[in-house]
């Protein structure tokens, strides 16, 4: 048993490996524990390590810093890749206002975390902890602890000290942004019919429902028309008119007894039910029903793919397939998520569209929208290198900037994230695939930011206890509290006081600018429709970038 007792405690690169393996894989367990519907998921990964840490198990520290810092450029570069097909078209028409809202919460943040170093004296590396913790932001501190190291390379214990204090704000700044939102809503959405009451639960998937049109009101009258009539998104799949089914358009104007298949939310269905005057009791949301059999046409379902980057950023109205090809797209998921097919909803590469019509429209449209499934299929793992390459020789560039003596770089987390973004927004364009499938890019993601969050865990948790139970400690975590909530509540205000921003579309951005889809997922639950995961989408890859590169740039500039 001796090699087991050695290959456990002898620093090697074994050992090493295994470590940061046992601390990943409790820490993921770990992760999965609700707390009042309230988990931390992987970042559990880091309180695991930071355990670890405190038992000072002994570790070779060339290998767990190597372990440390190369899971964070794999991170860092797959989450450029993610919000790089999204990243420019979020700053048009509605979007800039999000997005601008969203910068204020950062530069608000930001201001605050240096009136705190000011008033209360701690130090700026601590403080800049608190801020990321405060966020949720571990990329950001990442970025900051690099930063650091650049300044003061002999300086171990502010390095060290900056990950404690993200560690002790990190819990409180999960909850701080679900308070936020919970007294916004509380406060500023009297009388909002479109708010949820506490307690209720909505579920925002697309249900099919099947109508008769017996409401005179609507005879005759086109669909475009008709939809003006209520406040409800809905879309009309099929029409059934004697005994033949056909897609319709915005033109195709609704008769007597014609029977439609909606979709929309569930909880909208009695509302449509009173615009169209009967429901039928057909149960259309089975998983084993086959269309093709149901349609007595050549009418069949299929999911094609965003995968052109002429359609990345257009509006899906703007496409007018609707009409030009006789076909109906039902819904639209991105990233896990299905949003309502409206035509104000934004396109971007990796959007799968459910579109319902004939097979040879649908290969039309599918040829428009690229659809190159096989192109997607295949990881194209020359380009992630090449990415990866070019992203540590730009944040190896120094970079002169006024009042600092010497010069800066955006080091191993601003030069990755930034050609990630470059090389997911243009790469097609110069025949790079650079796009990946979901499952993919989260995995890349997922793995990379695991093992960052083990080794930083590991090599800062000999301290973590002594430092959080003693009067400092809980300094750090009201400090942090305040920086969660604060910049929310006010620019909350600001947005739907006085820029009158809706309920949803505020909440949404609130949660994307602080990168928590922890708080995300309990916005959901407060607000009918998907205004709020559409504005996370919108401002979150622009607010991610910018976290991770001002958390740089306060380094550098007031150290």
């Amino acid at each position: 048993m001796n090699w087991f007792i050695d290959t456990l405690l002898q620093p090697s690169l074994i050992q090493t490996v295994i470590l940061l393996s046992v601390v990943a894989a409790a820490g993921l367990t770990l992760g999965r524990i609700k707390i009042f519907g309230i988990s931390l998921g992987i970042t559990f990964v880091f309180f695991a390590g930071i355990l670890a840490g405190h038992w000072q198990i002994p570790v070779n520290r060339d290998m767990l810093s190597f372990a440390q810092n190369f899971g964070l450029i794999i991170f860092v570069y797959s989450l450029g890749l993610q919000v790089g097909p999204g990243f420019f078209s979020s700053f048009k028409q509605e979007g800039l206002t999000l997005n601008l809202l969203g910068l204020a919460v950062i530069v608000l943040g930001l201001g605050l975390m240096l009136f705190f170093h000011w008033i209360a004296g701690i130090s700026l590396p601590t403080m800049v902890g608190l801020l990321c913790g405060a966020v949720t932001n571990t990329p950001a501190l990442g970025a900051a602890q690099q930063a650091l190291v650049q300044i003061m390379p002999d300086n171990s214990a502010e390095v060290t000290s900056m990950a404690l204090s993200c560690a002790v704000a990190y819990p409180l700044g999960v909850v701080g942004v679900i308070l936020a939102i919970a007294l916004i809503r509380s406060f500023l959405t009297a009388g909002d019919a479109t708010v949820r009451h506490h307690g209720e639960h909505k579920d925002t998937t697309p249900y099919i429902g099947e109508f008769q049109v017996c409401n005179p009101a609507i005879y005759n009258q086109r669909i475009k028309e008709v939809m003006k009539l209520t406040s409800k998104h809905f879309i009309i799949s099929r029409i059934w008119r004697d005994g033949k089914v056909t897609i319709p358009t915005s033109d195709t104007a609704l008769q007597e007894h014609d029977h439609l298949l909606v979709i929309s939310v569930k909880s909208d269905m009695e509302s449509i039910k009173v615009l169209f005057g009967e429901q039928e009791n057909v149960d259309w949301n089975k998983e084993d029903i086959d269309w093709n059999r149901i349609d007595n046409s050549q009418l069949v379902s299929r999911r094609i793919i965003v995968t052109r980057s002429k359609v990345n950023g257009v509006k899906l109205g703007a496409l007018r397939l609707r009409n030009l090809y006789g076909i109906n797209i039902t819904r639209v998921n991105r990233a896990g998520i299905d949003l309502l097919a409206s035509p104000n909803l934004t396109l971007q590469i990796g959007d799968k569209l459910t579109v319902v019509g004939e097979k040879a429209s649908i290969e039309n449209v599918g040829k428009i929208l690229g659809n190159e499934l096989k192109w997607l299929k295949e990881p194209n793992l020359v380009a992630v290198f090449i990415g990866l390459m070019l992203g540590m020789l730009l944040g190896a560039v120094p970079i002169s900037l006024p009042g600092i003596s010497m010069p800066v770089k955006l080091g191993i987390a601003g030069g990755p994230i930034i050609v990630g973004i470059l090389m997911g927004a243009f790469g097609p364009r110069f025949h790079l695939t650079t796009y990946t499938t979901q499952s993919a890019n989260l995995m890349m993601r997922q793995f990379g930011i695991v093992i960052y969050l083990a080794g930083l865990g590991i090599d800062s948790g000999a301290h973590f206890f002594e430092t959080v139970f003693r009067a400092e400690g809980l300094v750090w975590i009201g400090l942090g509290f305040a920086l969660t909530v604060v910049p929310v509540m006010l620019i909350g205000i600001i947005a739907m006081r006085m820029l009158r921003t809706d309920y949803g579309n505020t909440i949404g951005m609130l949660c994307g600018s602080m990168a928590n889809p922890m708080a995300l997922n309990y916005a959901n639950t407060t607000v009918e429709g998907d205004e709020p995961s559409v504005s996370y989408a919108t401002v979150y890859p622009l607010c991610m970038f910018i976290r991770v590169i001002s958390a740089q740039l306060i380094i550098m500039l007031f150290l």
